[in-house]
């Protein structure tokens, strides 16, 4: 049955992406992941194949500072890679991410940019299929000096689940392909020709990292650590918290590699050990650090680059349950850990991971518990004294950007000495309100409720 899948449906898949002119070496990749897929491979990481690491494989980055001179000099070497591909669906756009207004009037791009140009490092964006044409639009706008560099995710044709033949859906064609995961930097960056355009501009090492998290900048130390030790891949990794319990950790491989485990690489079963942040304590902020001579040199001798499969079950409509069951084949740009001989991670605080996912994000980095520094990007504000803030916001009034914004319109309370706020129904606030403790705040009424201009508030506040 294996043979008779791969005979009758993989040559469909491959002429479906040689009519979209996508490059041979991904329709090769493709090929391999597909014949994983009907052999029966679900790209599952068992416990019984890994162990927990342990703190000391490390060195955290507190105690890179004499590797900061040495970060000065290779600055001239280095690239700021953005992961812009992501639309922020969750948060009800349908463009780019990126392009959303974070702080004082500056979308995540502007800042990106301008961190880019006072730190004097080249920028480079690997735009979607899906955000290329909104991100073009807006850097023309602009028109920043030096204009970053631009190359493009590729796509993976959606596999029908019942037969494992190519999904078709003549309403939207698009609805047919999903991004191959952000794993696929790698190829990417190669087959566009970027890679070699780097190396020729003198570029070694390149921090890689998702356009939605501002705390992630060209550290000083840790590039002075990553060029001055020669490793060819560096991850950075934090210590989990009960709110980073579902997102993937790292661990060791019974053969010594470093290996990462997203969450859909667990096995139902063992989700409980999966989730064990005592067990295993680290996950990956998604900050990467690639040295582009060893990449290049990785595919000149390999020709491609084979991640870990991720096997995301979906409908082939996101928006429609109803819709046919499919296949996406995925991979982690972090688990190449695994692949390069020599790969290490890094010990980080949190501060280098403040990504916004959802409009509760939002309202934390747009309050007074974060500044925006020119050079270091979003930092916390010195004057918090308090752990991370837990923000639960009413879904149905304050899920989407716009019902975020309606909402929020005369700016958001100052949040710096709250611990944690919950809001259960329609309210809107004025400006200057001031939250501070444990807030819960519940309209039970029909109407709208209004939080007057230059109120403070300690304790709950409920009306109806």
């Amino acid at each position: 049955m294996t043979n008779s899948y791969t005979a009758h449906y993989l040559p469909e898949f491959i002429s479906k992406m040689e009519a979209e002119a996508l490059p041979p070496v991904l329709s090769d990749t493709f090929s391999t992941y597909y014949k994983q897929v009907v052999s029966g491979e679900t790209g599952l990481i068992s416990d019984k194949e890994i162990r927990p690491v342990n703190p000391e494989d490390f060195e955290d980055a507190r105690y890179l500072t004499t590797y900061i001179k040495a970060g000065k000099n290779a600055l001239k070497h280095a690239v700021r890679i953005v992961l812009n591909g992501g639309l922020g669906t969750s948060m009800g756009l349908t463009r780019a991410k990126s392009l959303i207004e974070v702080k004082k009037g500056k979308t995540f791009l502007d800042i990106i940019l301008n961190q880019a140009k006072r730190c004097k490092i080249r920028l480079a964006l690997m735009n979607s299929f899906s955000t290329d044409a909104d991100t073009r639009a807006t850097l023309s706008k602009i028109s920043p000096l030096p204009p970053p560099l631009i190359f493009l995710q590729h796509k993976f044709p959606k596999i029908l689940k019942k037969n494992l033949a190519p999904a078709t859906w003549p309403k939207n064609r698009d609805l047919e392909w999903n991004p191959p995961g952000h794993g696929n930097i790698y190829l990417a960056l190669f087959s566009s020709g970027s890679l070699l355009q780097l190396l020729n501009d003198g570029i070694k090492y390149a921090l890689i990292t998702n356009s939605d998290n501002l705390g992630a900048t060209i550290d000083e130390s840790l590039l002075g650590y990553f060029s001055e030790k020669g490793f060819p891949f560096m991850m950075e990794i934090s210590e989990r918290a009960p709110a980073d319990k579902k997102g993937g950790h790292l661990a060791r491989h019974t053969d010594g590699r470093l290996i990462l485990r997203e969450a859909a690489q667990c096995p139902e079963a063992e989700l409980h050990a999966f989730q064990d942040i005592h067990l295993y304590r680290y996950f990956n902020t998604n900050n990467i650090w690639v040295n582009l001579d060893f990449l290049k040199d990785f595919f000149d001798q390999q020709h491609t680059l084979l991640l870990p499969l991720i096997l995301n079950p979906k409908t082939l409509d996101p928006r429609d349950e109803s819709s046919p069951k499919v296949f996406q084949i995925e991979t982690a740009m972090g688990a190449a850990i695994s692949v390069f001989d020599g790969a290490t991670a890094v010990i980080v605080p949190k501060s280098r991971l403040v990504p916004v996912k959802t409009c509760n994000d939002l309202l934390a980095v747009r309050s007074d518990c974060y500044l925006l520094s020119d050079d270091k990007g979003l930092v916390v504000n010195p004057a918090r004294r308090l752990d991370r803030l837990k923000i639960n916001l009413d879904p149905r009034f304050y899920g989407k950007i716009d019902l975020f914004n309606k909402r929020f319109r005369h700016g958001v309370p100052s949040l710096v000495d709250c611990e944690s706020i919950t809001i259960i129904g329609d309210v809107y606030f004025e400006e200057n309100v001031t939250l501070k403790g444990n807030v819960k705040i519940k309209n039970r009424q029909n109407a709208a409720a209004i939080i007057k201009k230059g109120t403070v508030i300690e304790n709950d506040l409920v009306w109806g």
